[in-house]
């Protein structure tokens, strides 16, 4: 061979090894950042907001509102926060990443819990570890807001059916004056414990299509 190659400069190495992301997708992730803030070391709601692809997507608050929850930013916090930066644009980000042929069984087990957790905290909106039925109710409300055939009164109904049908699945044995509190994180994971969950939850609003983005570290 002829000239040995030299490593690039390796300044994402530290966020590579925190996210799953390879050095490449970084590099492409930090121009996608870049074109939201306009140059700037931060974004905020109102940069997502203005996205075209987010437009009519009936749970854009949710969606947007999730970028700035610290619980999806491996913070160990609660709250939101009113900018981000790149790190923590791209700790969000890391939730959907797909996985690999490389990746373990007990790998993509974490990989699930933690979508599963993300979705959750966009339901749980008052970061008190239940989905209530008030909050189950508006995320009803804005999914069928486009039909102008469903009431409020018809979603409210819709949303209240659908939990108390969660309700007697999680807690069997409820009497009919019982009060159901809502759905934990780990009633949650049963609900939805037959998706699959690993590949298909993706982000493309972004114009970055993580489905096709491979996630294993950047070799060269």
């Amino acid at each position: 061979m002829g000239a040995s190659q030299t490593r690039p400069e390796h300044k994402y190495q530290d966020l590579a090894d925190k996210t799953g992301f390879s050095l490449e997708q970084i590099k492409n992730l930090s121009k996608r950042f870049q074109q939201l803030s306009g140059n700037e070391e931060t974004i905020s709601r109102d940069n997502l907001e203005s996205i075209p692809a987010l437009a009519n997507n009936p749970i854009r608050n949710e969606i947007i509102g999730a970028f700035f929850d610290k619980r999806n930013q491996h913070q160990d916090a609660v709250g939101s926060c009113q900018e981000i930066g790149f790190e923590q644009f791209l700790m969000v980000m890391s939730h959907f990443r797909p996985p690999t042929l490389k990746t373990t069984v007990e790998e993509k087990e974490a990989m699930r819990k933690e979508k599963l957790r993300f979705l959750f905290n966009m339901h749980d909106t008052d970061n008190d570890g239940t989905i209530t039925l008030a909050e189950y109710r508006k995320v009803v409300e804005e999914l069928l807001s486009k039909s102008d055939a469903i009431t409020k009164e018809t979603a409210e109904a819709i949303a209240d059916a659908a939990m108390l049908e969660v309700a007697s699945i999680n807690v069997p044995h409820m009497g009919p004056d019982d009060f159901y509190e809502g759905i934990t994180f780990e009633h949650f994971e049963e609900i939805l414990k037959g998706l699959e969950m690993e590949t298909r939850m993706h982000i493309r609003f972004l114009d970055v299509d993580t489905a096709k983005m491979g996630c294993g570290k950047s070799t060269s």
